[in-house]
């Protein structure tokens, strides 16, 4: 983020606008519609700037800009498309330490102006730093498209029974619960149909009902955040970060998912890492227990998929022995999202029909698993945590039958801007990982289908001789 997004207040208060041109009007109509006392400096104005001062909605000074204009301004733009009066204006604005904006000239402003997206009092900025106007105009377009236009006439009759609300239900996460069902509920559809006198009848009613004093009721919702791209969040797992009192999150839980929670929602980080735990497993279910029966609504955000090599399913049932409301989100795994990512489908008609997830996780040793009939089925084998195990893994499947020339595959951070892949042999899996310094998180994919990765996929031995 290269700007700080900020509302400013210049209601009754002085803007100075620089310039007669048709850039200085959509100022000038845009600082009005916020109430400010607007004065255009220009040495010639005429078309809708000279209506403006004709009607007494503006202050015009026909003349040349001096430095001294800026002294006691809330806001300054300079829209003369002149490079030296531009540079003028913003000299002067800077010294007096006053906020500039020139058109078309982030180099010369201290800040700059979003496309808007305007549904009084719900009002939006998109902003691209100044790098792409066009395209933040195009995502404004979209915006517009899906916000409803009676949205600033439900944000104003919220408004109008705030002080009621506040009131009647003195605690402030009551207050926020009672606003989400609010605005998710039949009255704010009332009000964006336009029929508002029912509204209010049944917002009336509403407030003064049980359901306001009722003590908020805390849950936990066990949610996979997918292998890493933010893209990949189910709309489910979105709304709930949204609503979040808590996150207790993961290690493979990245910072660009963390940004979908709700801005003051509490994180708390319980990652685990081979031979490194911030808490044990019995905390972390004590944790959302406790925080659950206090009224907070937890979301545990997990990499991938809760119920895959996850610990979900443990968490759940322990959840509801101690008599808390719980619900598992599913989340696109690793081995699909990685898969997809990589162009390795996981089945395929002419290579194999079928798919098995293992761990090559081990608390000691090596893995406990089936290893012959990993190594003889008519299948794709897809190794989870198997990075430091990947000799043992490759060693065993050979030993039990398997063709050491079959085709393998590891992604790290898949779907991630920083993924890896590297393609080679099961028998290469130990060297891959060494040669390409592979450290995760990463799966292993085993099979035929590994033929089919995309063109992106690096093979072994070349990588492994750049490197």
């Amino acid at each position: 983020m290269h700007h700080l997004p900020i509302w400013l207040t210049v209601k009754s208060r002085s803007v100075l606008v620089v310039g007669g041109t048709s850039p200085a009007a959509r100022k000038v109509r845009l600082v009005r519609k916020a109430e400010a006392d607007v004065t255009v400096v220009a040495p010639r104005a005429d078309g809708e700037i000279a209506a403006f001062a004709g009607r007494g909605e503006i202050t015009l000074i026909r003349r040349d800009f001096l430095p001294g204009d800026v002294k006691g301004r809330a806001v300054v733009y300079s829209a003369t498309g002149v490079d030296a009066v531009d540079r003028r204006v913003s000299a002067a604005a800077r010294a007096a330490g006053v906020p500039v904006n020139v058109v078309d000239r982030p180099d010369l402003s201290s800040f700059i102006m979003p496309a808007i997206v305007d549904r009084g009092p719900v009002v939006i900025g998109i902003s691209s730093a100044g790098t792409a106007p066009v395209l933040a105009r195009q995502v404004r377009a979209r915006i517009e498209s899906l916000l409803p236009d009676g949205l600033g006439r439900l944000a104003g009759f919220a408004d109008s029974f705030r002080s009621a609300v506040k009131a009647t239900i003195g605690d402030a996460r009551a207050r926020r619960r009672f606003w989400e069902r609010f605005f998710d509920g039949p009255v704010a559809r009332a009000v964006l149909r336009g029929d508002v006198h029912k509204a209010r009848e049944r917002m009336v009613a509403l407030i003064n009902g049980p359901e306001a004093a009722r003590r908020p009721e805390g849950a936990v919702s066990i949610v996979g955040a997918g292998p890493g791209d933010p893209d990949l969040l189910t709309l489910r797992a979105l709304r709930l970060l949204q609503e979040a009192d808590v996150v207790v999150y993961d290690r493979l839980v990245g910072p660009d998912i963390l940004d979908y929670a709700r801005r003051d929602a509490e994180r708390i980080y319980v990652g685990k890492g081979k031979g490194r735990h911030t808490r044990s497993q019995a905390e972390i279910n004590a944790l959302m227990t406790a925080r659950a029966k206090a009224g907070q609504r937890v979301v545990r955000l997990k990499g991938g998929d809760p119920y895959i090599f996850g610990r979900g399913g443990e968490e759940m049932v322990h959840l509801r022995r101690a008599g808390v409301a719980v619900e598992v989100v599913p989340g696109i795994t690793a081995a699909a999202g990685c898969g997809a990512s990589a162009g390795i489908p996981l089945t395929h008609r002419d290579y194999v029909s079928a798919v098995t997830f293992v761990t090559g996780h081990a608390t000691s040793g090596e893995p406990d698993l089936d290893w012959a009939a990993l190594a003889t089925g008519r299948h794709t084998l897809v190794v989870y945590m198997g990075v430091s195990t990947a000799g043992t893994v490759a060693r065993r499947l050979i030993e039990h039958g398997m063709d050491p020339a079959t085709p393998a595959a590891i992604v790290e951070n898949g779907t991630r801007a920083d993924e890896v892949v590297v393609v080679g042999s099961v028998a290469d899996l130990e060297r891959m990982v060494a040669a390409n310094r592979i450290v995760g998180p990463a799966v292993i994919i085993v099979g035929d289908v590994v033929r089919l990765a995309g063109e992106e996929a690096l093979p072994a031995l070349a990588r492994a001789a750049a490197v």
